[in-house]
């Protein structure tokens, strides 16, 4: 079977589409790759839905954390702590047994039947999992930025007669942003790393097909070879964060775009003559 066959019946297979039954003997390269690269389209889903949705609930964990009312400063405080100091795996463990429990018919909120089935399949159980974990750290992250705003930019804002959610907005939420913006890549890179307990948690994979690391895994066991397809997975994970990098980079390039260099290019220019 050449490459090019293989990719057509396995490039998205974690997805439920082309040859179901795996390969049985004679593993070639390609299949190794193409497989495993089928599962990190798993792997970004978490990754891409958390930070996406996990962005806004961090925004109003960090104003919460820094309001002075006490009834809504505390509960997000212990909702930073509990999860920051909780070890992922523990979470994904508590939140499995946890949708166990629930009624398989699902639970009514004010006359609607909210779905509970599927709370306990990876797509879904360990998404809420990694949203609310990388709601917490990225709460921190920007509730230290938010404390850092200078407050130079906030009086130069009084004397322009903003105040509220005009300040907020035009002022204090842009600047926080840029402020954080370095941790919180850093937080974005660590949550796709993250994704890979999803295989070693007690959510089972859907329809079975699992992430990457369900396809390494299987090739490992088949082969008793370890050394072939954890390193591909480390190699998609390289590329994965490259892109990462590249796409904050330009968001952070983006948030700075006022400050002075930054819309200078970086030249080389070797220095001939000392």
């Amino acid at each position: 079977m050449e490459c090019w066959d293989t990719i057509s019946e396995y490039a998205f297979r974690s997805l439920g589409y082309g040859t179901r039954a795996l390969p049985k003997t004679d593993f070639t390269l390609c299949q190794q790759f193409t497989l495993i690269g089928s599962g990190m389209l798993w792997n970004i889903y978490f990754g891409v839905l958390a930070l996406a949705s996990g962005f806004f609930l961090a925004t109003a964990l960090a104003l919460g954390k820094a309001s002075e009312t006490a009834l809504i400063r505390k509960p997000c405080e212990w909702f930073i702590f509990i999860f920051r100091g909780s070890p992922l795996f523990i979470q994904f463990f508590l939140a499995y047994e946890t949708f166990v429990l629930l009624p398989k018919e699902g639970i009514e909120i004010f006359g609607i039947t909210a779905e509970t089935r599927w709370l306990t399949k990876a797509w879904a159980g360990a998404l809420v999992v990694l949203f609310l974990n990388t709601s917490a750290y990225s709460a921190e992250i920007f509730y230290g930025a938010l404390r850092s705003v200078p407050k130079g930019d906030l009086e130069a804002a009084d004397a322009y007669g903003l105040s509220g959610w005009a300040r907020f907005r035009r002022i204090v939420w842009p600047t926080m942003l840029r402020l954080g913006w370095p941790s919180y890549t850093n937080e974005a890179i660590f949550l796709f790393h993250a994704t890979t307990l999803v295989f070693f948690s007690s959510f089972p994979a859907w329809r079975q097909s699992g992430d990457a690391l369900y396809y390494a895994s299987y090739f490992a066991d088949k082969t008793f070879n370890p050394f072939i397809p954890y390193p591909i997975v480390a190699f998609y994970f390289i590329v994965l964060t490259l892109l990462v990098i590249w796409g904050f980079g330009r968001v952070n390039r983006r948030l700075n775009r006022h400050m002075p260099g930054q819309a200078k290019k970086i030249r080389y220019r070797p220095q001939l003559v000392r």
